[in-house]
């Protein structure tokens, strides 16, 4: 048996204080699905998924019922706990030690000393960096003032933080180039940015986004950058030009190209992979996922995280996944007399927590 007793959750969010009744609950396993909190078409439900499965399957224990009950008995027995209590009560009995959370989405989530308190566990703050740009240009009368603030409030935010995220960057901000954008394209870019752009306008100008993380880079904290479901491969020039420069980058949520992500972990000393969603979207292939991303990474290079967003029952479903995909791959590597047990069992603390520990500098954590 493969112990991980206490995990390090390196990328979630916050949870819902509300309660949820069926609709509700059903957008917010969709949009965890990569949707945006729509409901499912007509005659389906997105309870019918790897994760909606694996919700019923671990979580109504938590709560006092049966695995695999019906999802309305178990969001009955929710609704009856009242959704602190309910959210409590999944949070403590996932195992999940530090959470570090990223504040940056909108909604009425948990911030990360709540979701610490409601979990039992230590909390650190990951800030967005894009949401972190929109604040500063609301803020900031001419292009001049905006650039000089942007780059006090990022280096501001990694005196406190333990790691600056990036959602739209690696997407779209190094599409075209990886290098950083030179001082007259950034004041043009940003001089038509802030005349075009609405109060509460998002940052999407590419050259923007590409200025931003190079300041993140000099910043001195661990850089995340989602993926989403394009290929890290985009990266690769990102993060030749950066090494050596002290900044770590971490891939977050590279499924379904985890094995890019993973080789890239093998090719650049400060480049790391997050496990993230992948193993709780994929439900009972995990163990498969798992088994190909430990195929091409350095065991040193991968982190796991939940990614969860809004729901605990997401924080629960990552852990267990995680767990359970660990204890087969390992077990079996272990039982055919490729791996010792010593070293089955170092390999599964450094990604369940000692990783996590040694790239974002938690220095006490459990």
């Amino acid at each position: 048996m493969i112990d991980t007793p206490n995990l390090v959750d390196q990328y979630c969010h916050g949870v819902l204080r509300t309660e949820l009744g069926l609709g509700t609950f059903e957008a917010r396993l969709g949009a965890h699905l990569g949707g945006s909190a729509a409901l499912p078409a007509a005659g389906t439900t997105f309870f019918d998924t790897q994760t909606g499965f694996a919700v019923r399957r671990w979580c109504p224990p938590l709560l006092g019922l049966e695995p695999h009950c019906p999802p309305a008995r178990y969001l009955a027995r929710r609704r009856e706990l009242g959704a602190a209590e309910a959210g409590r009560r999944l949070l403590r009995a996932s195992g999940i030690s530090t959470y570090l959370v990223d504040t940056g989405l909108p909604g009425d989530l948990t911030g990360p000393a709540e979701l610490g308190a409601a979990g039992a566990a230590e909390a650190h703050e990951i800030v967005r960096l894009e949401r972190l740009a929109e604040q500063v240009a609301d803020t900031s009368g001419t292009v001049e003032a905006f650039l000089a603030n942007l780059a006090e409030a990022v280096h501001g935010a990694a005196a406190d933080a333990v790691a600056l995220a990036s959602g739209a960057g690696a997407r779209q901000g190094l599409a075209s180039a990886p290098e950083p954008p030179g001082p007259g394209e950034v004041r043009g870019a940003a001089g038509r940015w802030l005349a075009a752009r609405p109060v509460g306008g998002r940052l999407t100008d590419p050259v923007l986004l590409r200025h931003l993380l190079w300041i993140a880079v000099t910043a001195g904290r661990p850089l995340q950058l989602h993926t989403g479901d394009r290929d890290p491969a985009a990266l690769a020039g990102f993060a030749a030009a950066t090494a050596g420069l002290g900044a770590d980058l971490v891939l977050l949520h590279a499924y379904p190209h985890h094995r890019t992500a993973a080789h890239l972990t093998g090719l650049h000393p400060h480049v790391y992979a997050d496990l993230g969603p992948a193993l709780a979207h994929t439900g009972a292939r995990a163990a498969a996922v798992l088994a190909e991303v430990l195929e091409r990474a350095p065991f040193g290079k991968l982190l796991f995280s939940s990614g969860a967003r809004g729901l605990p029952e997401l924080h629960v479903v990552a852990a267990s996944a995680f767990r359970s995909a660990l204890t087969r791959v390992l077990g079996e590597w272990v039982m055919d007399g490729a791996w010792s047990r010593t070293d089955a069992q170092r390999v599964a603390g450094m990604i369940a927590a000692e990783n996590a520990k040694r790239v974002y500098r938690l220095t006490g954590s459990r």
